[in-house]
């Protein structure tokens, strides 16, 4: 997501860095991150590992897509399978905000499943207007995509999340009402990385599928995961990037080694992928980011 209201959200008490430490992060040191909101949390149990502004509201770009695919993939009795048909409409939402896109042709039919890797790829904002003018209710789009963003407000809530609130399915937020804080996200991350699912689309670098076009014909898409991490930071199995004028550069990122599961959050960091490594290290009790060497994408690919 490119651009939304240069809205600044901040409340709460700014948190510094936690000082809880495990044996296996006794040779590591706290980290110093770029990030002005940080979190690390131990998958397994809930329990933070490190946080830094935890409780601060802050808008998160295009990490809100977790959140929407969240509310798809576990909308009761969902079919994956079910098609979908791009509207122009989509397409023009795309170009009005300058949003990041899948590229979607209009006519072209793709799955719920195909646009769920439309969306948490290549950040397509088309993908995620598509998927909620299908799974909100009523009877025109603008009623269907405010009842969703109503679903994503009520998972929220399910959730109990104090701190958190969404007036965009894709973060591109016309009010600046779209916020979450460090805490918050990574609870909804951690939800989301419970389904399969959501686990299987973002982990994939990269997928190809084809879609049937509106004369009968057929169509390739190819995405690439804005993740940088993936790829890049062994172990790493997600999540999602955002990027936005008033969030800045943010990062939700989950990954796995030797039996242990850690799920973190980067809002508004300047240099997000070695906050991230950084902190998996932290938590791992290892020196990865070190040297890390990020993850090229393809030239042409969506940068989100």
């Amino acid at each position: 997501m490119r651009r939304f209201a240069t809205v600044a959200l901040a409340s709460g008490l700014l948190l510094t860095a936690s000082p809880l430490a495990t044996p296996a992060q006794a040779a590591v040191p706290v980290p110093t991150i770029s990030g002005k909101g940080a979190y690390l949390m131990d998958q397994v149990t809930g329990k933070p590992a490190y946080f830094k502004g935890k409780d601060v509201r802050r808008q998160m770009a295009s990490t809100t897509k977790i959140m929407t695919a969240a509310v798809v993939v576990t909308t009761p009795g969902v079919d994956l399978n079910k098609k979908i048909k791009v509207q122009q409409a989509y397409r023009d939402y795309v170009v009005k905000n300058g949003a990041s896109t899948a590229d979607l042709r209009t006519g072209d039919t793709l799955t719920v499943r195909q646009l769920l890797y439309g969306v948490m790829l290549p950040s397509g904002c088309d993908a995620s207007y598509a998927l909620a003018d299908a799974f909100g209710k009523g009877t025109t789009s603008a009623a269907r995509t405010k009842n969703f963003i109503a679903q994503m407000n009520a998972k929220a809530t399910s959730l109990g999340l104090k701190n958190t609130k969404f007036d965009s399915f894709d973060g591109i937020s016309s009010a600046g009402y779209n916020y979450t804080t460090p805490e918050d996200l990574a609870k909804i991350a951690r939800y989301a990385m419970g389904n399969v699912n959501f686990r299987a689309v973002v982990k994939a670098p990269s997928y190809k599928t084809t879609a049937t076009t509106s004369t009968g014909g057929t169509r390739t898409y190819t995405w690439y995961n804005t993740n940088k991490l993936l790829g890049s930071y062994s172990g790493t199995t997600g999540v999602k990037t955002g990027t936005g004028t008033a969030a800045g550069p943010c990062l939700v990122f989950a990954a796995a080694r030797g039996g242990k599961y850690y799920i973190g959050v980067i809002l508004n960091g300047t240099d997000r992928y070695n906050d991230a490594g950084k902190l998996l290290d932290y938590g791992f009790g290892s020196s990865t980011a070190t040297t890390m060497r990020l993850r090229t994408l393809p030239q042409g690919a969506q940068q989100d």
